[in-house]
Order: C-alpha cells, then structure tokens, then sequence
C-alpha cells in the first residue's frame, strides 16, 4: 500500500506550526519551564491541523531561500503576538509584587525554578492564581482562538507591519503598568496609612518600639486585605484577555 501526501498542505501545515509554536514557548499559560517542551510541540501540531487546511491554498514559498524567510518570519510573528501576551497577563504577577514592597513581604524572596528569578510571596502566589482562573474561565481557550484568528488576516506569504506594532507594545507596556496599578492600589494605600499611623504613634510614645509593633501589624493588615483583591481578578482576567485579543488583531493587521 502506498501513501502519498500532497505537499502543499504538508508544507502549509508544518509552517503554521512554527508560528504557534513560537508563541506558545513564551505566551503564559503555555510559556516558561512548567509546561514541557515536547507538551508544546505536541500542541502546536494539533491546533495547525484547525488552520493549514485554509493555508494550502495561499501562495507558499517555491525555493529555499524563500523558505527559510517564511520560517524566520513565522518565528518572529509568534514571538512578538506572545511577548504581548506575556507583557499583558503579567500585570497580575505585578500587582501582587506592589503589595509584597509595601506590606513588607519583599524582604522574603525565593527562588522559581519555573520562571528561573526571584519571585515574592504574593506577586508569585497571584501569578498562579491568575494562571488557575484564566484555565477555569476558559480564557486561554480564547486567546488560542485569537491566535488561529490571526492566519486569516496574516496568512503565510505575509510581512506584518511592524509600525502597528510599535503602538501595540507601547499601549499594552501602558496597560501592563494600568492593570498593576488598579488592582494593588487599593491595598497599597491602606498600608501607606497604616505606615503613618504607626509612624505618629511612634511619635506620641516614644518608649513604645515600633519596630516590635510595624511588622506584625502590616503582615496582618496585608493578610487581611489580599482577600479584598480576589473580587476583582475575574473582571481583570476578562479584559486582559480581551487586550490580548486585541493586541494580535492589531498586530496581525486586521485593526
């Protein structure tokens, strides 16, 4: 028996895996260490069969050197939509590294062997709880669904405009800083009061040692209100992957 396989879906099938590949390698939940590399090859392969079908009949490059600049191109299109990706969902793991500077949880830092840096308590622990929310709302479903999105308006034989580009890494650089800053503000300036009052306390007994009082007092004040920010997460997670969907759109040309 023999099996003969056209070469144009091959082809189409085997470039479209190169840009979601490269994107998965770097998009959060799929990026970083936790996720095993053959996990995301594996994956890749599986979504490029939803597009390539489409693909095989664009203009596919005919020589080798055509190929290779298809394939640079692919890698470089996957690695800037999930660079943007990760700039946006990363403003989560930031709120929580505000309230962990200001609630004195900075001074407790560990080593990630999944991310391979130093993570505080609370911006790591909101980055994972981020992560479990994003998976059970199905919004990384989402995010996959804009990415597949993105060969219709970007397909194989294209160049993305890298001047759009600019404006999205600006403005989603802007949203990561917005994001951060909404969700622990709130809690930053709770502790910033209670820093004054035990700083006037200090002031009003001096035999009093502050330094006994401050630490115990912020860790619990901290603890108690972290379980404020949870209320907002959902709605953050919701429009963080809305940016995000926006973002490929943008960057893919159909903005």
């Amino acid at each position: 028996m023999n099996i003969t396989i056209e070469g144009a879906p091959l082809l189409a099938y085997l470039l479209a895996s190169v840009r979601i590949v490269a994107w998965l390698t770097i998009a959060p939940p799929f990026g970083g260490r936790m996720v095993p590399s053959m996990a995301k090859v594996v994956l890749a392969l599986g979504l490029s069969f939803v597009v390539a079908p489409a693909l095989a009949a664009d203009r596919l490059p005919a020589t080798t050197p055509q190929l290779m600049v298809v394939v640079v191109t692919q890698v470089l299109i996957g690695l800037g939509m999930g660079f943007v990706t990760l700039l946006l969902f990363s403003a989560i793991g930031a709120a929580g590294s505000l309230i962990d500077n200001f609630g004195g949880f900075a001074m407790v830092t560990a080593f990630d062997p999944l991310s391979m840096n130093n993570a505080s308590v609370f911006g790591r622990w909101y980055q994972w709880l981020f992560t479990a929310l994003l998976l059970v709302s199905g919004g990384h479903l989402i995010v996959i669904g804009g990415l597949l999105k993105t060969f219709t308006f970007l397909p194989l034989s294209g160049f993305p405009d890298l001047t759009a580009w600019e404006d999205v890494l600006v403005t989603a650089a802007g949203m990561f800083f917005t994001v951060a800053v909404q969700i622990a503000l709130p809690l930053v300036a709770v502790l910033f009061v209670a820093d004054l009052a035990l700083a006037l306390l200090t002031k009003v007994s001096p035999m009093l040692n502050a330094m006994n009082v401050m630490f115990p007092v912020k860790i619990g004040l901290t603890l108690l209100l972290v379980g404020s920010s949870f209320a907002v997460l959902p709605e953050a997670i919701d429009r963080l992957v809305d940016l995000a969907m926006e973002a490929m759109s943008v960057m893919s040309g159909a903005g």
